[in-house]
């Protein structure tokens, strides 16, 4: 019985059983986001190699690699691939058991285990030379049918695909501290993921993008202080394995080198779009100050439309013309104050005047109001003037910012919101009051930086000549909110 156990166990090298039982690995060589990336590039790789497989990663990532096949071969092959830079240097050896893999350009040829080779014998040669055809016979030349048979051109190389590189932020060897480091660069790079390097590291990157690209868009984050100054570029090959999936960044491409270079608007009309896009609180100086160029460089960055200054402030400057055509805003020109400014009358009408106040209501059911005032006076008079906007309830449990000249009121309830502005020039005290829906707070801010930047006296008041009364009539006299005006 042993004897027989011997025998049959000594033959099963020969059937291929032992090789069968080796685990099958695969030659993983790129990552591609994209159904259509990954299609294309795995047609690349196709060109080159009979067995490319893919398989999905997860998050829209697709695996590309060659295989499945026993890990000894595997190993001796990626060796000399690398050796020969048929594959990145990057690539690396991985299970194949799990994956969900699916081949590329049809049936690769089945590999012959090596095991099997080595025991197949060769075939004895034969023991009477066959007969060399004879001189003209049909094995010597081609017959006519042959002869007609069309030639084949060789199908071209696929051009080489365009390098992928990556903005690499920055790394960490822990796992938990990385993740921890690409949860806050993803408040201002939401695009970013994690890749594990080869060396074991745990890398913080956004891409892909072309090398173009992602220079001068280094460059621009760096003036931003969106990422470390050591951070660099790096090519796909050296990205590794991603482990946290990121996005495809939607960046606008840099000016061609030999296109002309845009000229940059006025400082004046970039710190007016700058506040209206919410990231500028200075003045509108048209002075290039430290406040002005460290928003110019956030707005590039958040803009994402050209890493080129010019280009991006053009694009952000066009952007608030756009929604100023929207909104409506048109110029208003108060006889009753004297004062201008841009404002949207498609949701004003005007109310009335009293005293030294011009007041528009809504229009139309819009919940919108304004409130203009100019007169005589100093930092009192100012004050004077916030204490009645307070009282008749136009800005609600306002927050005061009070300076020599000027004052700010904010405030807010469940229905509107309020922003107030007053400040002497001239020895004159002017400004407004903005009333607006609590559901638009956006368009709120926005309107009342318009209002802010652009107010201005173009004519005397009306009886500006005459005796003027005060804007706030003796204690007896001060009557209620008018009901025409949404009172926060």
């Amino acid at each position: 019985m042993r004897r027989f156990a011997f025998i049959f166990g000594a033959t099963l090298p020969l059937v291929g059983v032992l090789p069968a039982l080796a685990e099958d690995v695969l030659i993983r060589i790129e990552a591609k986001r994209g159904t259509e990336v990954a299609r294309n590039s795995a047609e690349r790789w196709r060109a080159q190699f009979d067995d490319v497989v893919t398989f999905p990663l997860g998050d829209g990532w697709t695996g590309i690699a060659l295989g499945p096949m026993p890990r000894e071969q595997a190993t001796s092959r990626l060796q000399t691939l690398k050796s020969d830079g048929k594959v990145p240097g990057d690539s690396f050896i991985s299970p194949a058991a799990g994956r969900d893999v699916t081949q590329v350009g049809g049936q690769p040829a089945a590999a012959v285990p090596t095991a099997a080779l080595e025991a197949t014998p060769t075939p004895a040669a034969p023991a009477v030379p066959e007969a060399a055809p004879a001189v003209g016979s049909a094995s010597t030349f081609p017959t006519d049918a042959a002869a007609a048979a069309p030639v084949i051109a060789a199908e071209p190389m696929p051009e080489p695909a365009p390098v992928e590189y990556y903005l690499r932020i920055e790394s960490s060897p822990d796992r938990d501290k990385a993740e921890e480091l690409l949860a806050k660069r993803r408040e201002t790079l939401p695009e970013a993921g994690l890749w594990t390097l080869s060396n074991g590291r745990s890398a913080v990157a956004i891409g892909p993008m072309d090398e173009a690209t992602g220079k001068a868009w280094l460059a621009a984050f760096r003036r931003a202080n969106a990422v470390p100054k050591d951070a660099f570029l790096a090519p796909l090959a050296d990205m590794g394995d991603p482990a946290v999936p990121g996005h495809a960044p939607e960046l606008g491409a840099p000016p061609a080198e030999d296109a002309p270079k845009p000229e940059m608007p006025a400082l004046e009309d970039i710190q007016r779009a700058l506040r209206w896009a919410g990231h500028y609180d200075g003045a509108i100086d048209g002075k290039d100050g430290p406040m002005t160029q460290t928003a110019i460089a956030e707005e590039i960055v958040r803009l994402r439309a050209s890493p080129d200054t010019a280009s991006a402030m053009h694009e952000l400057i066009r952007r608030r013309e756009a929604w100023r055509a929207e909104m409506g805003l048109t110029e208003l020109r108060d006889t009753h104050t004297g004062l201008a400014m841009p404002a949207p009358m498609d949701r004003l009408q005007f109310d009335r005047a009293e005293r030294a106040l011009s007041i528009y209501g809504p229009k139309d059911g819009s919940g919108a109001a304004l409130i203009l005032f100019s007169q005589p006076g100093g930092q009192q008079e100012m004050l004077d003037l916030a204490g009645l906007v307070t009282a008749l309830g136009w800005v609600p449990a306002p927050k005061r910012d009070v300076r020599k000249g000027s004052v700010t009121l904010d405030g807010r309830n469940q229905t509107h919101i309020s922003h107030a502005e007053g400040k002497v020039i001239e020895d004159r005290v002017q400004g407004f009051v903005l009333i607006w829906p609590a559901t638009d707070p956006e368009e709120q801010r926005r309107i009342a930086a318009e209002i802010s930047d652009n107010l201005g006296r173009f004519a005397p008041a009306a009886g500006e000549a005459l005796p003027e009364a005060p804007a706030i009539p003796p204690a007896e006299t001060v009557s209620a909110a008018p009901a025409t005006i949404p009172v926060p």
